[in-house]
């Protein structure tokens, strides 16, 4: 049989379809022809020069971790698809506590009492509330939020906005006038930025939509409703009011105009030097002290929160300030 089988050999080698130099066959690992899209193709475990080449390759930093995307990537074998997590997943409680107040600071614009005035008119007045918006850490102490409480807000009795590091989305939750509890979730619209304002002064700006995610239990007319919360300037913020009932569009249902009572938060995330909030990083208002020691916080959600366990939040501001 071998004697009848090197015509052919001879046929093929002549024809060029044999390898007659020492050059490796393509490496196809993970490839798919009949997708036209490109896949990531993984380091063959099998060969040294690859082993090498990864062992040479930085370790990722759980602290340098954003909120990616899912994506999926063929294994070194080629045999299947494994799910890339997202690297929320891989973070600590503390660094998720961090990234929470992170993506909170820019809205600190929004700390302190303000006075809300309706567009509409309910029994033939406008409603008018005073509020207050503080820091939040003490409901949750693994996820701080800003939390709101009003007098007489047809809309926001009380509500508490933070950010969900899973969803990467801020989350608010609000019970209205009526203890209807309502849970919304959004982004900005129109990003954070700062303008000069006719005082020459830096103003922080925003807009921020939320969409009620599931009608409430609670709620007997079936209706869902988005807000948004449009700051305007540091003393002025708009909170606009839509309804819709089952897929209806959203209809614009008030509008509630709110004008800051007091001083305004100063925007500037630096140069506070000793009366930088202990918490939030923030300019300081509030002198308090801890074992002859004297610290200030930036309203009363992080008095409350400091007082209640005072070395914590020294640990963390010493270990910022060491990371720096």
């Amino acid at each position: 049989m071998k004697f009848h089988c090197l015509p052919l050999l001879t046929l093929l080698l002549t024809l060029g379809l044999g390898c007659a130099d020492n050059t490796p066959a393509p490496d196809v690992t993970g490839t798919n022809n009949s997708s036209t899209e490109p896949t990531s193709v993984q380091p063959n475990s099998k060969s040294p020069n690859a082993m090498n080449a990864a062992s040479q390759m930085p370790a990722a930093n759980s602290e340098d971790m954003d909120f990616a995307p899912l994506s999926t990537t063929a294994a070194a074998d080629g045999a299947s698809l494994t799910t890339q997590k997202p690297a929320a997943a891989h973070m600590s409680p503390e660094q998720k506590i961090k990234a929470v107040m992170e993506k909170l600071k820019p809205l600190q614009v929004m700390l302190g009492q303000w006075r809300g005035t309706t567009r509409r008119d309910y029994e033939g007045f406008k409603a008018v509330d005073s509020h207050e918006w503080i820091w939040d850490l003490q409901t949750d102490v693994n996820q701080p939020a800003l939390k709101v409480t009003s007098d007489k807000s047809p809309f926001m009795k009380s509500a508490r906005l933070t950010w969900n590091v899973d969803k990467s989305r801020f989350v608010l939750n609000a019970i209205d006038n009526d203890n209807v509890n309502r849970e919304y979730e959004g982004d900005y619209t129109d990003p954070v930025h700062e303008i000069v304002g006719p005082d020459d002064k830096l103003h922080r700006v925003f807009r921020m939509e939320l969409t009620q995610t599931e009608d409430p239990i609670n709620d007997t007319n079936g209706e869902r409703w988005q807000v948004a919360f449009v700051q305007q300037e540091n003393n002025r913020y708009l909170l606009e009011v839509s309804k819709r009932r089952g897929n209806a569009r959203f209809q614009r249902y008030d509008t509630v105009s709110t004008q800051r009572e007091g001083t305004s938060f100063a925007i500037s995330d630096t140069d506070y030097g000793d009366k930088t909030c202990i918490i939030s990083q923030g300019l300081g208002t509030t002198a308090v002290s801890f074992q002859g020691k004297t610290y200030w916080v930036c309203c009363s959600g992080c008095k409350a929160a400091f007082e209640e366990d005072p070395a914590l939040w020294i640990a963390r501001a010493a270990k910022r300030a060491a990371e720096k």
